[in-house]
C-alpha cells in the first residue's frame, strides 16, 4: 500500500403546500417559533423558509482538564441582533463525561403535516457515556432537559453502545446508530426510541456483513438505507494509530440495507481508496438514488447510485497527501464531514489537516466542479485569523442554511483525535465561524462579522461539535 493512499419506505408524493405560517405549529401555551415553521412540505419549501436566527452547538470537556458536564449552547446566529454571534443559553447536562457529539430530532420533514408531530425535542447522545439526553425546545432560545436514558440502560436492554447518529422516521419513531456492542466491541447495531422516548428494541438483530457502524441514511422511496463504517469504541477511544488500519480495525464498506425488511442486500468495499468512510447524504430530492460518502482517511468523495438493482460507488473527487517536515507520512486532508445543499446542487466537504473547506458543483454528480475554497486553520503551515487570533485546529463539522447561503463551520473533531492532533485545542477551546456561499456561480468567503471562541466560555475552555437549527438543517431533514 503505498503510504499517500493509505492516510490520504415508500410514500406518495411530496405535500403540495408549504406551510410557512407559526401558527400551524404552536399551541396557546407555547412561546412563537423565533424564525420559521418546524417541518417543511418539501426541500424547495425548506429553501423558502425565513433565515435561521438561532443554532444549537454542543460544547464537550472531555479531555479539556476540566471536571464539569458537556452542555449545549444556544448561538444567536442573526445578523439584527445585539446578541450576533454569542452564546445566549447553556445548558448542561446531568452528568459529567458524556462527550456529546452528534444529535438529532424527534420529528423533521419526513414526518411534515401529521397531526401531533412537531420537531420539538433533540435526542442528544453521549458518545462516551452512551447516555440519551431528551431535550425540550418548545422555548427554542432556552432549551430543557426533559428527560435522561442511562448508558446502563441502553447497554442491558440493547446490547449496544455508543450512540452516534441519529434520524426521526415518518411513523414519528427515532433510529439511532450505535458504533459498538455493550462492551465497546464491533460491529453496533441500530436502535429504536419509541414517541415517549423509550428504548423499544433493535432496528435489525442481524448485522449482516457489517463489520463496523457509524452513519446513516434512508431514502424510503426507493425502500433503502445506506449505512457506512469507523471503527469499535475501544479502537477510537484511544486515539489513531495507523498500525491498527492494516491490522482491520477501521472500515471501508458502505452497506445497502432493505427498508422495509431490515436486511443488508449488498454491500460495497471501497478498498485502499476509501477507508474510514464517515457521513453519507442522500441528495434530499426524494425521488433520487444518488448520494455522496467522505472517506476520511483516503481523503476521497465516492458517488454512489443505482443502476438497475444493483448500487454502485465511484470516487469522483481525491484530495493529495502533503509532505509536511516533521510528520512521519504526507499529511492527508482528512474529509470528517461533507454535505449537500438543499437543492443538491453543491457539495460541501472539510479537510480537517490540510485546513481547507471546499465548495463542489454537484449538477452532474458523477463530475463534481470546484467552485470555492476557503482554508481556516490546519497543519499545512496556512495559518487563518480572525482579529489577530490564530485559528486553532482546521475545519470539522459543516451545517447550511437551507436557502444554502451561509455555511457554519466548528473545528473539534472527537476529544482523543483533537488532543493527538490539534493538543492545543484543549486549552484553547474550538471556534464556530460562518462562511458565506454564492449560490448561483459558486465560490465562498468567510463571514469576518461572525465568530464564536470557545475558549473564552464561562468554567473554561470547551469543544464545539456539530450544529443545528430549530426549523431544520441539511444534514438532519429527510422526505418520503
Amino acid at each position: 500500500m503505498q503510504r499517500r493512499n493509505f492516510l490520504q419506505a415508500t410514500t406518495g408524493a411530496a405535500l403540495a403546500a408549504s406551510l410557512t405560517s407559526l401558527d400551524r405549529y404552536a399551541r396557546a401555551e407555547d412561546p412563537p417559533l423565533p424564525c420559521c415553521a418546524r417541518t417543511h412540505a418539501s426541500p424547495k419549501a425548506a429553501m423558502e423558509s425565513p433565515a435561521e436566527t438561532l443554532a444549537y452547538v454542543p460544547c464537550i470537556r472531555t479531555g479539556t482538564g476540566i471536571d464539569l458536564p458537556d452542555y449545549l449552547a444556544t448561538i444567536d446566529v442573526d445578523p439584527k441582533s445585539a446578541n450576533y454571534g454569542k452564546v445566549i443559553h447553556r445548558l448542561p447536562m446531568p452528568n459529567v463525561g458524556d462527550e456529546l457529539h452528534h444529535y438529532g430530532w424527534n420529528s423533521c420533514s419526513s414526518c411534515h403535516g401529521q397531526d401531533g408531530k412537531e420537531r420539538r425535542y433533540i435526542v442528544l447522545p453521549g458518545l462516551t457515556s452512551s447516555r440519551i439526553h431528551i431535550v425540550d425546545t418548545s422555548d427554542p432560545a432556552a432549551p430543557k432537559i426533559h428527560k435522561v436514558i442511562e448508558g446502563d440502560e441502553v447497554k442491558k436492554k440493547t446490547g449496544l453502545s455508543a450512540p452516534h447518529t441519529v434520524h426521526c422516521l415518518a411513523d414519528g419513531n427515532i433510529m439511532i446508530s450505535m458504533l459498538g456492542l455493550a462492551d465497546g466491541s464491533a460491529p453496533g447495531g441500530f436502535i429504536m426510541l419509541n414517541q415517549d422516548f423509550e428504548i423499544s428494541g433493535l432496528w435489525t438483530k442481524d448485522t449482516g456483513a457489517m463489520k463496523f457502524n457509524y452513519d446513516f441514511w434512508y431514502q424510503p422511496r426507493h425502500n433503502v438505507m445506506v449505512s457506512s463504517e469507523w471503527a469499535a469504541p475501544n479502537t477510537v477511544s484511544k486515539g489513531f494509530k495507523p498500525a491498527e488500519v492494516a491490522q482491520g480495525k477501521y472500515g471501508q464498506s458502505l452497506h445497502f440495507w432493505n427498508w422495509t425488511e431490515r436486511k443488508i442486500e449488498q454491500s460495497i468495499d471501497l478498498g485502499e481508496e476509501g477507508q474510514i468512510p464517515l457521513e453519507v447524504r442522500f441528495q434530499h430530492d426524494p425521488d433520487s438514488t444518488h448520494g455522496f460518502v467522505g472517506a476520511a482517511l483516503s481523503s476521497t468523495i465516492w458517488h454512489w447510485f443505482k443502476e438497475g438493482d444493483a448500487w454502485k460507488a465511484e470516487k469522483v473527487i481525491a484530495v493529495d497527501s502533503i509532505e509536511k517536515e516533521g510528520w512521519p507520512f504526507p499529511v492527508p486532508g482528512l474529509v470528517t464531514d461533507i454535505l449537500l445543499s438543499m437543492d443538491d446542487k453543491y457539495l460541501y466537504f472539510s479537510n480537517w489537516l490540510h485546513g481547507d473547506l471546499r465548495q463542489y458543483d454537484v449538477s452532474d454528480p458523477a463530475n463534481p466542479k470546484l467552485t470555492g475554497q476557503v482554508w481556516l486553520g490546519g497543519v499545512l503551515g496556512k495559518p487563518s485569523s480572525w482579529e489577530g487570533k490564530t485559528l486553532g485546529g482546521g475545519p470539522q463539522m459543516l451545517q447550511l442554511s437551507l436557502d444554502g447561503k451561509r455555511l457554519y463551520v466548528t473545528s473539534s473533531l472527537y476529544s482523543a483525535w483533537d488532543d493527538q492532533f490539534y493538543p492545543d485545542m484543549a486549552k484553547a477551546g474550538s471556534y464556530m465561524l460562518q462562511v458565506d456561499c454564492n449560490t448561483e456561480s459558486g465560490g465562498m468567503k468567510l463571514n469576518t462579522d461572525f465568530m464564536l471562541d470557545f475558549g473564552d466560555e464561562p468554567g473554561g475552555a470547551v469543544r464545539a461539535h456539530e450544529v443545528r437549527f430549530p426549523g431544520g438543517d441539511c444534514t438532519s431533514d429527510i422526505w418520503v
